[in-house]
């Protein structure tokens, strides 16, 4: 059986990652708190300010960045600003 979890980011009871993501607190709190929709969410939202930013991951300071873009991302808090616009939808 799939475990679930209610959904910090997506407020439903949905299926919960399968181990925590990161190591240490904020790995434990995100496989506590978040589900794998809100996971894969994240997983793209982050590849987005990567491209736009042009973070260098080998820089502790763009991985500081990803980490406090995450938290705010999952628990709520201003997210970077981003040049992404989606296309719009045909009517």
């Amino acid at each position: 059986m799939t475990r679930t979890v209610h959904c910090a980011k997506l407020d439903a009871e949905l299926p919960a990652l399968d181990r925590p993501p990161l190591p240490g607190e904020i790995g434990q709190r995100i496989y506590d708190q978040i589900s794998r929709d809100a996971w894969a969410q994240w997983l793209s939202h982050q590849t987005m300010l990567i491209n736009e930013y042009r973070l260098p991951l080998a820089d502790p300071k763009a991985r500081d960045f990803l980490m406090q873009e995450m938290e705010k991302f999952f628990f709520g808090g201003e997210l970077a600003e981003t040049g992404y616009t989606p296309p719009a939808e045909d009517g």
